[in-house]
């Protein structure tokens, strides 16, 4: 079992900057591919990002690629997500995720444990 638990959501203005952290517990966190989702009131959760288990391999979407960076550091436990340049459709709940898998996986399937999300929210 992997614990996930996410921070850093809040309110920021169009333009700004947030950094999203995901502490995990539980497992050996570099065993883990992990991921970052986002779902938005009426929408389904979407794929955001994801990084393979020793950082070195990263995949982003399209919407959000050149202005979200996620790196991880594994004596940490820790994935983040920094998000630049937000805008009004980047606000949702961000959740991130681990999988068991060795690759950038974009499927919600291929994730076999998730946080609880955080709320991002981003204003005029």
């Amino acid at each position: 079992q992997v614990r996930l638990v996410e921070s850093g959501g809040g309110l920021v203005q169009a333009g700004g900057s947030l950094r999203l952290s995901c502490a995990a517990s539980g497992r050996t966190f570099s065993d883990y591919a992990m991921g970052w989702f986002r779902q938005a009131p009426g929408n389904e959760r979407e794929f955001v990002s994801a990084i393979t288990r020793g950082g070195s391999g990263t995949s982003y979407a399209d919407s959000v690629k050149g202005r979200f960076t996620i790196s991880r550091d594994n004596a940490k436990n820790t994935v983040y997500l920094q998000m630049n340049a937000l805008k009004h459709e980047d606000a949702a709940v961000y959740y991130c995720a681990a999988n068991r898998g060795v690759g950038l996986s974009r499927a919600e399937g291929s994730y076999d444990y998730w946080g609880q999300g955080t709320q991002v929210t981003v204003s005029s």
